[in-house]
């Protein structure tokens, strides 16, 4: 029989990257209310282009943040720190446009309902530890290193500002090759693009792609167009919420089209995708599907969920619709106990704005804890 194979690519941007900047301020800001401020609404949205941060939207706090401080700090701590960069924490102007949440909102999510309407998706897979698709996984995993690279002074000559993407070959559903790998990453002008290639070859791909991934036909592309000076906000503008696929599962599966960065935990846009991946990553890890992909919708102020559905691609221990039935008996997903669960009152969210909110493992995220195995397994066995 003929096998099934095809490539699938995913891509991550650095911290750097103009759209990461943006996300980092406006979770940067939110957890700045958290901090003070558990119960806090804010919905926070940051434009940046060169030498200009915009902060907007809609916060209503008993806290009191210093939102120009809280912007050049995050700026400061991302590496934007000489004006050579076209872009730094001390030079660039900060706009400040915010007002309060509307009160129309406010009324439905006061009685814990969903702060908004929408749908929201989670994805786990057994492809890797972290029970996340191999390229996205792989395309984080070499920011992050070449982030540490960078900060640490191990090549001097690297920039904030970064892209990486993996191209992987599938065997009947089953990652089996590297077949490219592309890094972009902004330099010093005094570094040939031959140092930048054999650099990000050493301390990169060989230290981060698994050996049995690679092969002799493996392609690694390093800045393609031959330069990148010109880099973050200066090179492009950055706005909130534009990395989507990054965030999530680099384009595998579906995405409801809600931004995470900048929003509280009332909205659903955020909370509820975080639930999801939450149940999806306890499904596969109770061996009860190989993948699995969630898919939850709400009516703005109400607490119940619309719709509840399961799909394990054909990988399913049980049928779909009986792991809906399972997965109802063991998990609330309603918004204020989501929040609870997750524990989602906490100042963590500025971390996750850059490198992924999924498949993290050790940063503390309630979503990514396997905790709820044993129930399922038991619920399982009563089908």
């Amino acid at each position: 029989m003929k096998r099934d194979r095809h490539l699938f690519t995913s891509e991550s941007v650095s911290e750097g990257h103009p759209d990461k900047v943006c996300d980092q301020v406006s979770d940067a800001v939110l957890d700045a209310v958290l901090e003070q401020d558990p119960f806090g609404r804010v919905a926070c949205e940051t434009l940046v282009t060169t030498g200009t941060v915009a902060v907007a939207g809609e916060i209503t706090t008993t806290a009191h943040i210093d939102i120009p401080d809280i912007v050049r700090n995050t700026v400061k701590s991302i590496g934007y720190t000489d004006a050579r960069f076209g872009f730094d924490y001390k030079t660039c102007g900060v706009l400040t446009m915010v007002q309060k949440q509307s009160p129309d909102i406010a009324m439905g999510v006061d009685t814990g309902g969903a702060g908004d309407q929408g749908m929201m998706f989670g994805y786990a897979v057994r492809e890797t530890e972290e029970f996340m698709p191999l390229p996205i996984m792989l395309a984080h995993k070499l920011l992050l290193e070449l982030t540490r690279l960078r900060k640490e002074n191990v090549l001097k000559y690297l920039r904030p500002d970064s892209k990486s993407q993996v191209t992987i070959e599938y065997a009947d559903g089953v990652p089996r090759k590297v077949d490219t790998i592309v890094i972009s990453t902004q330099h010093a002008s005094n570094v040939t693009q031959t140092r930048i290639f054999n650099d990000v070859k050493r301390y990169l791909v060989r230290k981060i792609v698994p050996k049995k991934y690679l092969t002799k036909h493996t392609r690694l592309l390093v800045n393609p167009t031959g330069r990148f000076e010109v880099g973050g906000p200066h090179g492009d503008s950055g706005v909130t919420g534009r990395k989507i696929i990054v965030d999530t599962y680099g384009g595998v599966g579906a995405h409801g089209g809600g931004a995470f960065s900048g929003k509280d935990p009332t909205k659903v846009d955020r909370s509820a995708s975080y639930f999801a991946r939450y149940v999806a990553k306890n499904v596969v890890a109770a061996d009860l599907a190989y993948k699995c992909e969630l898919q939850v919708a709400y009516a703005i102020g109400v607490a119940e969920p619309v719709s509840l559905m399961v799909n394990t691609f054909g990988t399913g221990k049980l049928p779909d619709e009986k792991l809906v039935k399972i997965i109802q008996r063991v998990f609330d997903f309603k918004p204020y106990s989501i929040i609870n669960q997750l524990d989602l009152r906490r100042p963590i969210f500025q971390k996750t704005a850059a490198y992924g909110h999924f498949g993290r493992e050790h940063e503390g995220f309630m979503w990514e804890e396997t905790n709820k195995v044993a129930a399922l397994k038991r619920e399982a066995k009563k089908v």
